[in-house]
């Protein structure tokens, strides 16, 4: 069973039909609902995964339902965190990651959190508060991977502090 797989079902996230594969940065620039793929068995869906470049990703899709199911659970607060884009589940360069946007109702400020799945767990890697007014951010860890959060077209990869407000923030490949 491939590693997408098994953090889909560790962290109690529902996939809808199989792994696809796309180019990652169209994969990224995405901010809808990747189309839906069909399932597999699971020797076609790892032969899938273990063949893609390495400008590629494989990703999962997945309910709704268990993505609200997954933030309840995992903030202790039911309803403070409410889904507002669809998730990124995927495998980049043998990097497992799961990336939410949603709405903190208990801050009135929008939220992009991405976790990074290895062996010894789950690390949240970035967490990003943003409104129209300001944006303040956190990436313990991020800059061990290859990615960046992009906000107001400048990528940011360390540290935490705070930038200029915005309605939109995106988690992409750092210098692409």
């Amino acid at each position: 069973m491939s590693k997408l797989r098994n953090i889909l079902i560790g962290a109690g996230v529902a996939a809808v039909g199989g792994i696809g594969t796309k180019m990652a940065v169209d994969y990224f620039r995405n901010r809808d609902k990747e189309e839906e793929v069909p399932e597999v068995d699971e020797a076609e869906e790892d032969e899938a995964i273990a063949a893609i470049s390495s400008e590629e990703v494989a990703y999962a899709n997945v309910e709704d339902s268990s993505v609200q199911e997954f933030l309840d659970a995992s903030f202790g607060a039911p309803g403070r965190y409410v889904p507002t884009r669809a998730p990124k589940v995927f495998d980049y360069q043998d990097q497992q990651c799961m990336v939410i946007w949603a709405r903190d109702n208990e801050k009135e400020k929008n939220q992009m959190l991405a976790f990074l799945y290895t062996d010894a767990g789950r690390q949240m890697i970035a967490s990003v508060g943003y409104t129209e007014d300001a944006t303040d951010y956190n990436l313990p860890g991020l800059d061990s991977t290859p990615f960046a959060i992009e906000v107001n077209g400048e990528q940011i990869t360390s540290g935490q502090g705070e930038t200029d407000g915005t309605d939109e923030v995106d988690f992409v490949v750092a210098g692409a």
